[in-house]
């Protein structure tokens, strides 16, 4: 957009950091009552990344149940042990059965066979050593063949031990290929190009508060079959006493009308509405600034090149979510396309008209609310685009009427000469 203008609105950073507020009774009823003390951010349950913050302690026979899930411990630990993993179970079989071999030589008396002396006759030929046999289980195993070494029927036991080598080998090859190429292909790291906002935004949206975040692909490869999820992670007491720490609460995000479902080919705003069924239908502004929770924010889907499902998660802390801001439009039409602006994918503007109270108030209480048809800040950058590829269209409409006439005035010169 060429065109500059004064905004009215204010962008509110994403990395502006917010005071956790919380009230307090006053001492022996002086005062107001009220004295606000500055909170601790709560621990994250799922990191920005999509990690959980989880540990594990104290589990009976750990290793004992990964070695015996020992496929995805490959495909789950870091590459530097992958590699030694892989180096290790090679270099383990063919000394194993270099052993092996060389032993079956020395019972024999390959070793102690005399130079030149043709009547005898070795179980492997040219094996008149430790290294000699290491060097024929290799070429066993990977079927490289130099031609030197070789067995025997001399030796029913050597012939028996090729072929145990040879079937160990392609089972030692076929789980290695198998979870290197699983772990190169695992869906986690489409993840990544999964974009999550900063913020989460609570405005209005169709005559409710609704509570708002965007997602987008960073990828032209589609996500086929994505929805989302939301749950809200709290700590609940029970009618009973009972102390649940992490509490889940599923925040409906349009699973009753397919609204779940998303098409996720441009950045797309998920929209939670805030009514009687939402976790948040008593939150107002004030509340929000001293409330303790998180909001576990997932999206699920199949990549198209592997149809392999993958899951992006995210989350928002209390003070992560801004009252009465809306996000920036990032998608624009251009002349035979649509252009994504991903400069602003996490920025929001102020909405002045948002209520401040809570939805609850809002259903009892019936407050007014602004008329829904008000000019916004969209509009405004709408109009601003559709103005500009107005003016680009009428001076190439002018630069084309300019040079049809000079076309036909020279066309008239010439059939006079």
């Amino acid at each position: 957009m060429g065109t500059s203008r004064i905004n009215n609105y204010s962008i509110v950073s994403s990395d502006e950091e917010r005071l956790r507020m919380t009230t307090m009774a006053g001492v022996n009823g002086f005062g107001n009552g009220k004295i606000h003390t500055r909170r601790k951010c709560r621990n994250r349950f799922v990191k920005k990344n999509g990690q959980c913050n989880v540990q594990f302690a104290n589990m009976d026979e750990k290793s004992q149940r990964y070695i015996a899930d020992m496929f995805t411990t490959c495909v789950d630990i870091r590459w530097r042990y992958m590699l030694i993993i892989f180096c290790l179970a090679f270099l383990a079989s063919w000394l194993l059965f270099g052993l092996i071999f060389w032993l079956i030589a020395f019972v024999h008396g390959d070793l102690e066979n005399p130079s030149g002396d043709t009547d005898f006759k070795p179980c492997v030929v040219q094996v008149n050593g430790f290294m000699a046999a290491f060097l024929f289980s290799i070429e066993t195993q990977t079927t490289i063949g130099y031609g030197f070494r070789c067995v025997t029927e001399e030796c029913p036991l050597a012939v028996f031990m090729v072929v145990i080598q040879s079937i160990v080998g392609c089972i030692i090859d076929s789980f290695m290929i198998g979870a290197i190429m699983a772990k190169m292909a695992r869906p986690k790291k489409r993840a990544q190009t999964l974009l999550f906002s900063h913020n989460g935004v609570i405005a209005m949206r169709d005559g409710k508060l609704s509570l708002m975040w965007r997602v987008g692909n960073l990828r032209k490869s589609h996500i086929v079959e994505a929805h989302v999820r939301a749950q809200l992670i709290k700590n609940r007491i029970t009618e009973e006493g009972e102390y649940i720490p992490l509490d889940q609460i599923d925040m409906n995000v349009g699973f009753d009308k397919g609204l779940d479902r998303i098409f996720l080919v441009s950045p797309i705003t998920i929209v939670h509405d805030i009514d009687e069924e939402s976790p948040l239908f008593g939150i107002n502004k004030q509340d929000l600034e001293t409330s303790d929770f998180e909001i576990i924010v997932i999206l699920e889907g199949m990549v198209e090149a592997t149809a392999m499902t993958t899951q992006a998660r995210s989350s928002y802390l209390a003070n992560e979510i801004m009252w009465g801001q809306r996000f920036e439009p990032v998608l624009f039409e251009e002349k035979n396309q649509y252009r994504v602006d991903y400069s602003h994918f996490h920025k929001t503007y102020e909405v002045p008209s948002t209520p401040r109270c809570s939805a609850k108030d809002l259903v009892e209480n019936k407050f007014i609310i602004p008329s829904t048809n008000s000019f916004c800040y969209e509009n405004e950058l709408a109009f601003i685009s559709r103005d500009e590829d107005e003016e680009e269209d009428d001076d190439s409409s002018t630069q084309d009427f300019n040079r049809l006439h000079t076309d036909q005035y020279s066309f008239r010169r010439e059939s006079e000469i």
